[in-house]
């Protein structure tokens, strides 16, 4: 997911990137504002509920709830701190806080799973009483109020292109899988009844898998951008059209693009007339920039470097053709077989050398064996 992937009409294209970032952060930050408050509530009416209906899926599933509410302060720290200039200290900025932080909410993730998990083989070895019915309909509501809350993170994610908002719209999404497990578990429990009391423990269970699934891509994704992994193509290619469109610009000789939070940072290499005076390379590698940075992408800054443009070497002579295939080989001997005339036929002069031998004032060839 590119940053800004449909830019809104607060963020059109030809305004400058900071002012873009001010805009996506604003969004991402009311949107973190919104699931804080909606995680609490759920995670304090699901622990309740969950105690007081005897299942432990309910209870679970709440202890994951109060891990979203912490993802989603740390969403807000994250974008808040992303968008501050870095100073000399970091000429760079801060947008590395947001990878960082995208990191924490998956390990958050991954921890919830792995607690839930290793609590529900606890409880699977010890008999527990059925759980109260009344517990279904709070885990039905929960799973609807959780998957809306996924939709609503994850479309912002999308739109202002945060791996931190992406992050925790799917430890929604986890929330959510584990609440549908809780409710299938519990409705086969209260089917099956006493002998079937274990059920929403293995619900429970079966659902960690998918969220230390989903935990670790959400990891991957972050460290492969602390890591400063490479933009998609699809960015590079337009950011390298970009370039190409600047006048007097011959070629793109090299391009590297990495993430910084949710912009990215540009350095090319733009290859122009040789014969250009260091004023005019000058021109040109600020007319790259400014197309860059005030383009629809979110380019926070671009280091241009201009290289000569040297055109491409003629191409070589042909090679002497080859004899037709089919034709005779002459045999090595046939030259010394041809003797002085033949040798003058091909446009040397005969020499002495090239008299046969006398062997007793015979040729060879008229010695008989």
């Amino acid at each position: 997911m590119a940053p800004f992937a449909t830019p809104d009409s607060d963020t059109p294209p030809g305004r400058p990137t900071r002012a873009q970032l001010d805009a996506a952060v604003r969004s991402g930050t009311r949107t973190a504002l919104w699931t804080v408050l909606a995680g609490t509530g759920l995670a304090l009416v699901k622990i309740t509920a969950g105690v007081a209906g005897n299942a432990y899926a309910l209870v679970a599933d709440g202890v994951e709830s109060l891990t979203d509410v912490v993802s989603s302060l740390v969403v807000l720290g994250g974008l808040r701190i992303s968008r501050r200039s870095g100073g000399e200290e970091f000429p760079y900025g801060l947008g590395k806080v947001e990878s960082l932080a995208a990191a924490m909410v998956a390990m958050l993730v991954l921890a919830a799973g792995i607690g839930i998990a290793a609590q529900a083989v606890r409880e699977i070895r010890v008999p527990q009483a059925v759980p109260a019915p009344f517990t279904l309909w709070i885990l039905a509501g929960v799973v609807v109020i959780k998957e809306g809350l996924f939709r609503f993170v994850a479309a912002k994610a999308g739109e202002t292109g945060s791996r931190l908002l992406d992050a925790d719209a799917w430890h929604h999404r986890s929330d959510a899988i584990t609440s549908l497990a809780a409710f299938v578990g519990i409705s086969v429990a209260l089917v099956g009844g006493p002998e079937f009391a274990a059920a929403d423990e293995w619900a429970a269970l079966l659902a960690c898998g998918v969220i230390l699934w989903n935990g670790g891509r959400l990891l991957g994704r972050a460290i492969r951008d602390v890591l400063d992994a490479a933009a998609p193509p699809a960015v590079r290619e337009q950011i390298r059209a970009l370039a190409s469109a600047v006048p007097r610009v011959a070629d793109v000789e090299q391009l590297r693009v990495r993430r910084s939070g949710l912009a990215w940072l540009v350095d090319i290499h733009v290859e122009v007339d040789p014969d250009l005076t260091v004023r005019e390379g000058h021109d040109v590698a600020h007319d790259v920039k400014e197309a860059l940075v005030l383009s629809a992408l979110p380019i926070l800054d671009a280091l241009v470097h201009i290289e000569p443009h040297d055109p491409p070497p003629p191409n070589p002579p042909a090679p002497p053709t080859a004899a037709a295939p089919g034709s005779p080989t002459p045999h090595p001997d046939e030259a010394a077989r041809e003797g002085p005339p033949a040798e003058a036929a091909r446009g040397r002069a005969p020499s002495p050398l090239d008299a046969p031998e006398v062997v007793d004032g015979h040729h060879p060839e008229e010695t008989a064996p």
